[in-house]
């Protein structure tokens, strides 16, 4: 038991000099990564075990589960420490990320054990996101591999700058440093590929604790440093953040009462004292900081990484997502960027969907683009694809339905890394590193027109809407939409039916059947007929829009209230038994591909401003009740 914790004599005899020692200390978090089986979790054990950081309850619980579940025999299996899921120790790998912290005289340690396995990556981008350093490694008998290139590119890519090339199971190559050599040789040229410059290269054993915390006899052509010496003295850029312009996203407004409002968040970068002259962005307003206000009372000045509430002289409007920035050097504004994208789903990227966008405090809706290129983590070269899948890494352009404040990830971080969640299942599919804003971002304004959609639409006097017919191929959209124009014409009003068949004979003639092709035939039709609204129209649809996100992404798209989404609701096995067209007889028979309802999934409304049965009423009768429903919605007049 003698590796066990040991507690500090100090805690005994003064506990706030044990406390003001330990705070004083510096925190280092690192990852360690690389392919499967190549002894991270085992390494980490070691590193807890060599600190003394491992209770005695704990070290005779893992003598034991060494021995029942262990893989190294009757001796201690390090990796069972990190390998807490049960489908970690049945087989033997790291599924997702585990955190340990430990401490030692000189530096405290947030460690991040990230899975190998190339279904995981995802795990191990998060374990990265928030590194100072990294450890590669690198299983001696096997050298350099795919995913060891693909975790050091992420970790290049995610902005680690400090990476430790860890040769591991040194004992099952003899120690040989000739196969030391050419591993470090192999990884130095892939290294240079990518534009890692610098790299540590230390030959280990994280079973047997070769060099490890101290310089091993069995590598004596070996002179330095060993790892745990490396981690407690690499400098870390503390100040760095601190001497970039003044940034601070806004979490939360304080407004425990009446007299007093603050804006709360974490400080990105810079620092900040009372009186200085600060903006408001995306407004772009400014005003002067009055007071920085902590739980422990008022401070003179703050910096990067430390949370604080800020009192501005001036009552302007300022809320969660806002950035409250250096009056003079204020970060960028837009809503167009390129972007560096990680697919972390295991479903494909659909150019043109709409997913959120989640960068700081601010969330917003955005398109991802067809990418540029994806990148080849064996070759380096950039492949032409139409979307990402699972764990590519790829380029491509980002549009935001509104501006945000953001900066190159390169030189912020926290103003420049987001996450793409999807609407409809909140999973997070994405990580991204912004690059750039297009230039036609900055060059292109919206040009303002004094008759506005209003006024447009009380010329004719009416209201604007949108209606929305959606359903299977044969249930009737075209039919009873053809019919309710009809009845609004002969009231008198001014509409325009926009049918999904005749679109594609111009507007989307290039469009194809695909998910990503239905994604963008629905954003153009969406983005006509917001024209058409805005010049006063009823404008009616009749689109399959098998995509409930699509719909929601159009409805978004117009001023609350002014969409209705019509569900025409035929069960497919009527509509298959009209087949007016005989378009499900070709599907069925392998002639159609992408097929909706057969081959390509309809996903139906969950809360349809108004359902239309077509098995109780008949296309005329449905057309009468959604034009008395819609009298009913819109005005008097109608």
């Amino acid at each position: 038991m003698t590796s066990s914790y040991r507690p500090d004599a100090l805690i005994a005899s003064d506990i706030s000099a044990y406390l003001d020692q330990h705070q004083n200390k510096s925190l280092l978090r690192f990852i360690t990564c690389g392919s499967v089986d190549d002894g991270k979790s085992t390494l980490i054990g070691r590193l807890l075990y060599d600190s003394k950081m491992i209770f005695e309850d704990q070290l005779a619980a893992l003598e034991s589960d060494s021995k029942r579940v262990g893989t190294q025999g009757q001796e201690i299996d390090f990796a069972l420490l990190v390998d807490g899921l049960a489908a970690e120790r049945e087989q033997g790998i790291t599924i997702d990320v585990a955190y340990r912290f430990f401490a030692t005289e000189k530096r405290k340690f947030i460690v991040a054990d990230t899975p190998g396995h190339e279904q995981y990556t995802r795990n191990m981008v998060t374990g990265a996101s928030t590194a100072d350093l990294a450890v590669i490694l690198i299983d001696a008998r096997k050298g350099v591999l795919t995913q060891t290139r693909r975790h050091s590119y992420l970790a290049h890519l995610i902005g680690i700058r400090h990476i430790v090339l860890a040769v591991n199971k040194m004992d099952l190559v003899g120690y040989d440093q000739a196969k030391f050599d050419e591993i470090v040789a192999d990884y130095r040229e892939f290294a240079a590929s990518i534009g890692i410059t610098a790299f540590t290269p230390i030959p280990i054993s994280g079973f047997k604790g070769d060099n490890i915390t101290a310089l091993s006899e069995n590598t004596p052509w070996f002179s330095g440093p060993a790892l745990m010496d490396h981690l407690e003295t690499v400098e870390l850029d503390v100040d760095a953040d601190r001497a970039k312009p003044f940034r601070m996203p806004v979490q939360w407004v304080n407004r425990p009462n009446l007299d007093f409002r603050g804006f709360s968040g974490l400080i990105a970068g810079g620092t900040v004292k009372p009186g200085d002259k600060v903006r408001v962005l995306p407004s772009g307003k400014t005003s002067t900081v009055t007071r920085i206000v902590t739980l422990d009372g008022d401070l003179p000045e703050a910096g990067a990484g430390q949370s604080v509430t800020l009192t501005l002289a001036d009552e302007i409007d300022c809320s969660r997502g806002d950035v409250i920035a250096l009056a003079d050097a204020p970060p960028q504004v837009a809503d167009q960027f390129q972007a560096t994208i990680v697919w972390m789903d295991g479903e494909d990227l659909l150019p043109g969907r709409a997913y959120w966008l989640k960068l700081g405090t601010q969330t917003v809706s955005a398109t991802v683009q067809q990418p540029r290129h994806a990148i080849c983590i064996n070759t380096m070269a950039e492949l032409s694809v139409k979307t990402l899948s699972l764990n590519d890494i790829g380029v491509a352009e980002v549009y935001t339905d509104r501006g945000i404040v953001f900066e190159p990830y390169a030189d912020s971080h926290g103003l420049g890394g987001f996450i793409l969640i999807d609407k409809i299942t909140n999973a997070t599919v994405a990580a991204g590193m912004l690059n750039f804003s297009l230039r036609r971002a900055q060059n292109v304004h919206w040009q303002a027109t004094e008759i506005n959609r209003e006024a447009h639409a009380r010329q004719k006097n009416q209201l604007a809407r949108l209606l929305w017919f959606t359903g299977l191929s044969g249930s009737g959209k075209s039919t009873i939409a053809n019919l309710v124009e009809k009845k609004l014409h002969a009231m008198g009003k001014h509409s325009f039916l926009l049918d999904g068949d005749n679109v594609r004979h111009g507007l989307n003639k290039d469009l194809g059947f695909t998910d990503a092709d239905r994604i963008e035939n629905i954003r153009r039709v969406g983005e006509v007929a917001k024209l058409m609204t805005d010049a006063g129209l009823i404008v009616l649809t009749a689109f399959i829009s098998p995509f409930r996100a699509e719909r929601e992404l159009v409805r978004a798209m117009l001023p609350e209230g002014d969409f209705f989404e019509i569900f025409i609701d035929t069960p497919l096995e009527e509509a298959e038994r009209r087949d007016v067209k005989g378009l499900y007889k070709k599907a069925r028979s392998g002639q159609i591909a992408n097929f909706t309802g057969i081959s390509s999934p309809y996903e139906a409304p969950l809360n349809p401003e108004i359902r239309i049965d077509t098995t109780k009423v008949s296309p005329e009768e449905a057309a009468e009740l959604i034009v008395e429903q819609i009298m009913g919605v819109w005005s008097p007049v109608l």
